[in-house]
C-alpha cells in the first residue's frame, strides 16, 4: 500500500526580500558574516483555520500554489542560496561522489531467475544511469533478449522511473509501468510485442498494478483517482483498449486496490486494503470475462493475505487478538466456513510473521523475533520443518523472488551493517545454502575493519529500544567522535540494519553510524507498531530521543557531534525531535519530510490523506486533532536554537508534496534563534525519491554528506 515512505531510502512565491519590510531573520547575520547573501524569505500571506473553536494561523499556506510563478521563483531562489552556502564544499562533494562511485561495481549483473522457460536478469553498464532488463531462454544456445534498455527510454528526460513489468503467459507480450515525473504513485501502462519490439497503442495513466490473464490478450489493471488512490480495476482486451471495462470499484476512501496473479497462474486476485483491514476477490485466470467473487468479506481490523496452492489456499491472518499473524490452510471449496480452516503456523506473541511464500511442496515464512529476521521452511508433504540460521547478532535477511511454483530452491538475501548483500540459494530438500553472488565492492572491502554492536536504550516509559551501531576499529568511546543516527518509525516499517556502502564515506572519517528501531515500526512485533501510531505517536519521538541520549551517555558521541537523518515519515520524526530536544543535536537532514501534518491530514483532496486516518488519526475528531497538533513539526516550531538543518523536497512528489518542506523552512527561518544554518533544496525535476539516475542520485547523497561533514567540522577534503 502506498504511504509517505520506501524505502530507505528514502527523499518543496516570489518573494523578493526587498518587498518585505520585516527585519531579516537571525540566520542572515551569520550568513553575511560568511560572505553569504541573506537567505530567501517567503512573503507572509495570513491564512487562518478555525477548528473546534480554535484558530490556527498559517502564513505560508499559499506556497502550495504550484502553478504560481512566485512559488517556483521562491524554490529556485532557495536552491540558489543553498548552493551558495555549500559552495565551499564543492570539492568535498566531488570527492564524496567519486568515493561512493568507486564502491559501486558499475558494470554488474543480477543472478538470473527462472520463470516460465526463461532466465530473467538485469544489468548495469559503466557510465549509464539506468538498468537494462534481459532474459534468455533455457534452451541450449539461446541468445540474450533485451526487454528494456531504460537508458534509451530515459534519454533526454530529466527524470524517469521504470516501475515494473509483467510478461504474458505465452512469453510474447510484456506490460510495463513508467513515468517521466519521478512520482511514486502515477505510472503509465504500456504494452510491448517482444518478438517485433513494437509498442502497442496502449497508454493509460494513473496505473499502479497490472496482471495478465491466461488468454494472453486480456490484462487487468488498477486506475487511480484524482488523489492517486487506486480505486478501480479495469479489464482490457489489448486489441481494443478503447473498450476497457470497469470490473471492480472501491468506494471507501481509506482502501487502496492492488491486482496480481497467483504463482500457480490459476487466479487473478484483487486486494482491497486499508492500514488495518483487507479483503480479497478472485477470478479464474482462464476465465477473464468471468465475475470476481469475494474470498472472505471484510471485517474491520482483520487483515488477511491469500496465496494459492493447487490443492488448497493459504491465508496469512491478523486480527486484534493475533497482531503478529498466523497462517491457516484453507480448502479450495467451502473456504468461507471457518471450521474448515487448519492452523499450519500457530500464533506466537513474540514472533511476527512478515510474509509467506507458497510452493508446490513447501510453505516458506519470514518471521521477526527480537528485531531480527528468520526464514522457516515447512514441508507440505512430510510436515518437515527447517530454519535458515544466520551467524551475526545484527543483520537483515529476506526472501528474494522465486517465481516458479514447482521450485525446490529458494532465493534469499543476507546482509548486515558491515556485510555486503549476498544472494543465496537454499535447497529446501536438503537444508543447504549456496552462495550465488555477493555484492562486490571494487578495490575490496574487509568487514573485519569495522565493529558492529547492538545497544538497548531505555525509553521514557521504560521500554527497551534496540539500536544498531557500526564504527571503524580503533574507535575510542570518549565522546569526541561525530555520529549519525537514522530511523523511520511509521507504518510498521522496520528500520533494519543492512549494508549501505555510501555511509562508509562518513564511517571511514570517524563517524559512528547508528540505526534506531523505534516504535511506529514493527521491529519488535506488531505491538511495537501499535504503540507508535495514532494516540501513541509520541512514543516514536521519545524512543528516538532515548537512542540519542544512549549514544551520548555511552560516549559514542556528544551533542556537538550528533547528526540525525530521516526521510518522508522519518522526516516527520526529525522535525518533531528537533522541536522537542534541539540541544541534543548538532545537525539534521530531513529528506522530503512529512512536517505539515495538520494541513495535509485535513485536506482530503491530497494524495494519501484519507487512507492514512488509521495511521495518524482523523483530524475531524477533536481528540485526534488535538493530539496531532501537539507534535506536528510545522505547528510546533518555536523561538529556540535549532540544529543546522538541511531540508529536501521534490517538485513532483506525490507522497509528501513539495510545499511541506518549503513552508517548514520558511517558518523555521522566521522563528529560530541563533546563527545555525537552515537550507532548503528542492529537486525541480523529480519526486519523492529524488534524482532517478543512479549517478545523479549519488550526487544528491554526496551533497547531504558534505553538509553533515561541514557542520561537524570535517568538511575539508582528505
Amino acid at each position: 500500500m502506498l504511504n509517505r515512505t520506501h524505502f530507505l531510502l528514502a527523499v518543496s512565491v516570489l518573494f523578493l526580500h526587498t518587498a518585505c519590510n520585516r527585519p531579516q531573520p537571525q540566520e542572515s547575520t551569520a550568513a553575511m558574516q560568511s560572505n553569504f547573501p541573506a537567505p530567501p524569505r517567503a512573503k507572509i500571506v495570513p491564512h487562518t483555520f478555525n477548528e473546534f473553536g480554535h484558530e490556527r494561523a498559517d502564513n505560508y499556506f499559499w506556497l502550495k500554489e504550484k502553478s504560481n510563478p512566485e512559488v517556483i521563483a521562491y524554490l529556485e531562489a532557495e536552491n540558489a542560496y543553498c548552493d551558495t552556502v555549500m559552495k565551499s564544499t564543492e570539492g568535498l562533494q566531488e570527492q564524496l561522489f567519486n568515493e561512493m562511485k568507486s564502491r559501486l561495481k558499475e558494470t554488474d549483473e543480477t543472478v538470473p531467475g527462472l520463470n516460465n522457460g526463461y532466465y530473467y536478469y538485469s544489468r548495469t553498464e559503466a557510465g549509464k544511469q539506468y538498468r537494462i532488463y534481459c532474459r534468455k531462454a533455457t534452451t541450449a544456445g539461446a541468445v540474450e533478449e533485451i526487454l528494456f534498455d531504460v537508458n534509451a527510454m530515459a534519454e533526454n528526460k530529466p527524470a524517469f522511473i521504470f516501475a515494473a513489468y509483467d510478461v504474458s503467459l505465452n512469453n510474447k507480450l510484456v506490460a510495463y509501468l513508467s513515468n517521466e515525473t519521478g512520482s511514486f504513485a502515477d505510472f503509465t501502462l504500456h504494452i510491448k510485442d517482444l518478438a517485433s519490439g513494437r509498442e502497442l497503442p496502449v497508454s493509460i495513466d494513473k496505473v499502479q498494478a497490472m496482471a495478465w490473464s491466461n488468454d494472453n490478450k486480456t490484462i487487468f489493471y488498477t486506475l487511480g483517482d484524482e488523489t492517486l488512490r487506486a480505486s478501480k480495476v479495469y479489464r482490457m482486451d489489448i486489441n481494443h483498449p478503447e473498450k476497457a471495462e470497469l470490473v471492480f470499484e472501491e468506494p471507501d476512501e481509506q482502501f487502496i486496490l492492488y491486482v496480481q496473479k497467483t504463482k500457480t497462474n490459476d487466479f487473478i486476485l484483487i486486494r482491497s486494503g486499508s492500514s488495518t483491514t483487507s479483503e480479497y476477490w478472485y477470478l479464474s485466470a482462464n476465465d477473464p470475462m468471468g465475475k470476481f467473487r469475494v474470498f472472505i468479506p471484510r471485517v474491520k481490523d482483520v487483515e488477511y493475505d491469500v496465496e494459492h496452492h493447487k490443492e488448497k489456499f493459504f491465508v496469512l491472518y491478523k486480527d486484534r487478538a493475533h497482531l503478529n499473524r498466523m497462517v491457516y490452510e484453507v480448502p479450495l471449496s467451502n473456504f468461507t466456513n471457518r471450521l474448515s480452516w487448519k492452523v499450519v503456523v500457530p500464533y506466537n506473541d513474540s514472533v511476527k510473521i512478515e510474509s509467506m511464500e507458497v510452493f508446490q511442496d513447501y510453505l516458506v515464512t519470514t518471521a521477526r523475533k527480537n528485531g531480527l529476521i528468520g526464514i522457516e521452511v515447512l514441508g507440505l508433504r512430510d510436515n518437515s520443518h527447517k530454519a535458515i540460521s544466520f551467524p551475526e547478532p545484527v543483520y537483515t535477511a529476506y526472501s528474494d523472488e522465486t517465481p516458479e511454483y514447482t521450485a525446490h530452491k529458494l532465493r534469499y538475501i543476507y546482509t548486515s551493517l558491515n556485510r555486503p548483500a549476498s544472494t543465496f540459494e537454499y535447497d529446501m530438500d536438503t537444508g543447504e545454502s549456496k552462495l550465488l553472488k555477493q555484492q562486490e565492492i571494487p578495490g575490496g572491502f574487509n568487514p573485519d575493519n569495522y565493529t558492529v554492536e547492538r545497544l538497548w536504550a531505555g525509553a521514557k516509559d521504560g521500554k527497551q529500544v534496540p539500536v544498531s551501531v557500526i564504527y571503524k576499529k580503533g574507535f575510542k568511546k570518549d565522546g569526541t567522535h561525530p555520529a549519525l543516527l537514522y530511523s523511520y518509525g511509521s507504518y510498521g516499517v522496520s528500520s533494519d540494519a543492512y549494508f549501505i556502502s555510501n555511509f562508509f564515506s562518513l564511517i571511514d572519517r570517524g563517524f559512528v553510524f547508528a540505526v534506531a528501531q523505534i516504535r511506529g515500526g514493527s521491529d519488535l512485533g506488531e505491538q511495537w507498531y501499535e504503540e507508535g501510531k495514532l494516540l501513541n505517536k509520541n512514543n516514536t519521538f521519545h524512543d528516538f530521543i532515548a537512542c540519542a541520549e544512549k549514544l551520548i551517555a555511552d560516549k559514542y558521541t556528544s551533542p556537538s557531534g550528533l547528526s540525525i537523518m530521516g526521510g518522508s515519515a522519518g522526516g516527520l520524526l526529525v522535525g518533531a525531535v528537533v522541536n522537542m530536544r534541539p540541544e541534543l543535536f548538532n545537525a539534521a537532514v530531513a529528506q522530503v519530510p512529512f512536517v505539515d501534518v495538520m494541513t495535509t491530514m485535513q485536506d482530503a483532496s491530497l494524495p494519501l490523506t484519507t487512507q492514512e486516518y488509521e495511521e495518524w488519526g482523523d483530524p475531524r475528531e477533536e481528540a485526534y486533532y488535538n493530539y496531532m497538533l501537539s507534535y506536528s513539526p510545522y505547528d510546533n516550531i518555536k523561538a529556540q536554537v535549532y540544529p543546522h538543518m538541511l531540508v529536501t523536497g521534490g517538485l513532483n512528489d506525490s507522497q509528501v508534496l513539495y510545499h511541506e518542506p518549503a513552508k517548514y523552512v520558511a517558518k523555521l527561518r522566521t522563528l529560530k534563534k541563533g546563527d545555525n544554518i537552515v537550507l532548503l533544496r528542492t529537486n525541480m525535476e523529480s519526486g519523492h525519491g529524488g534524482a532517478t539516475g543512479r549517478y545523479n542520485a549519488l550526487k544528491e547523497v554526496a551533497f547531504e554528506m558534505a553538509f553533515l561533514l561541514k557542520q561537524t567540522g570535517l568538511g575539508n577534503p582528505k
